[in-house]
């Protein structure tokens, strides 16, 4: 080596030029980079997205509406990254985005600004139509400039926002919505009215749930119930005991009305 009118690198220098911290530029280009792959491919599944078949989470997150319905699915195969891995578990808990078209480009209705990662975009709920901000901070009215309908400001949501400010009034929202049992789309949240409805059944001293102690809802009957199963002692073979039962009553209830029925028909007959 040498000969050449070169130096060879210190290794002070190499290791000063590897620990060298990003310039502006580059961290700008780098996220610039990030955000285009986020406005063109899905966070699920990394394909291609569809506009014309978009939805959004809470966090402004794109994702084709095909990939979530697909991950939403009971399947047997395993896959890294499911939409419950992102806070996804129901179709309550996305939107589906309604994107204008000019010409062959997505742009924003009222501004014309072109839907991408170059302009800071939002969507409105419950209707899901995508505005560029700018044109939404400056309507006075709080109902959608396409469809008419009211929104309030709190559900105006930014699209892929990178300002931790954005970030956390996002997070501050679903917990607020949470609390009232809705979901990001501001439908109800089946999942807790079924954690309601089991915590608010009452168990008996054998772990059954009075539900499943018969069907008439009769204090004897279920006394009676309780009676014939109070001997066993473990709650699952409890509980499928008492069901058996309950059914062979109600059978036998059906029984004794149809015999009865026939009896008088036969009385009837005789006279």
């Amino acid at each position: 080596m040498g000969n050449d009118g070169g130096s060879i690198p210190t290794r002070r220098e190499l290791v000063k030029n590897a620990s060298r911290a990003p310039t502006v530029s580059e961290l700008k280009a780098t996220a610039l980079e990030s955000l285009s792959h986020a406005w063109t491919h899905c966070a699920l599944n990394g394909d291609s997205l569809d506009l014309e078949s978009v939805v959004s989470d809470w966090r402004g997150r794109l994702y084709n509406y095909e990939a979530i319905l697909n991950g939403l699915m009971p399947t047997d195969e395993p896959a890294e990254v499911t939409p419950a891995s992102l806070g996804i578990t129901s179709l309550r808990d996305v939107q589906k985005l309604k994107f204008s078209k000019s010409g062959d480009k997505w742009a924003c209705p009222i501004s014309m600004k072109e839907m991408g990662p170059s302009t800071k975009a939002v969507y409105l709920v419950p209707c899901g139509h995508v505005f560029a901000a700018v044109a939404i901070n400056e309507i006075q009215e709080n109902t959608c400039p396409e469809c008419s309908e009211a929104f309030e400001r709190e559900n105006v949501i930014s699209i892929l926002p990178v300002m931790e400010k954005e970030n956390k009034r996002l997070e501050k929202r679903i917990e607020d919505l949470r609390a009232k049992g809705l979901t990001h789309s501001l439908k109800k949240d089946k999942s807790e009215k079924k954690k309601k409805k089991r915590k608010g059944e009452e168990m008996n001293g054998n772990g059954v749930a009075k539900d499943q102690l018969g069907t008439s809802g009769e204090a004897k009957a279920s006394k009676e119930l309780d009676t014939r199963i109070s001997g066993i002692n473990n709650p699952m073979a409890a509980s499928l005991t008492a069901k058996v039962l309950a059914e062979q009553d109600e059978m036998n209830k059906r029984r004794k009305v149809a015999a009865g029925g026939a009896s008088r028909k036969a009385e009837v007959a005789r006279s």
